[in-house]
């Protein structure tokens, strides 16, 4: 997978994919977000164990934050200075898991 920046044209095809599933465009840095809910703390929390495993797996964390039921998280990649293939790919596999998929 590449480090590279997302050009125009991988954009173009990646990105309304996942904004029609619900991710969104930040609109302070070039990073896509998104807020999940689930049914209680320990959905949850059981989901982002989930995430963080993967996560480990292809060494790419992500930004996130958990209040109670809902789960905000940012995509990025730091070491480009914005999105990349990994971020696309990820954001994908976050979706499979929420989706049970």
């Amino acid at each position: 997978m590449t480090k590279d920046q997302l050009t125009e044209a991988d954009r173009a095809e990646a990105l309304p994919e996942l904004l029609a599933a619900g991710w969104t465009m930040a609109e302070d840095r070039d990073a896509l977000q998104r807020r999940f809910a689930f049914k209680d703390f320990r959905a949850a929390f059981g989901w982002m164990t989930q995430v963080a495993l993967l996560a480990e797996k292809f060494n790419h964390h992500p930004e996130w934050s958990n209040t109670y039921n809902r789960v905000e998280i940012t995509l990025t990649s730091h070491d480009v200075g914005g999105l990349s293939q990994r971020d696309v790919t990820f954001a994908r596999k976050i979706d499979a898991i929420a989706t049970g998929k």
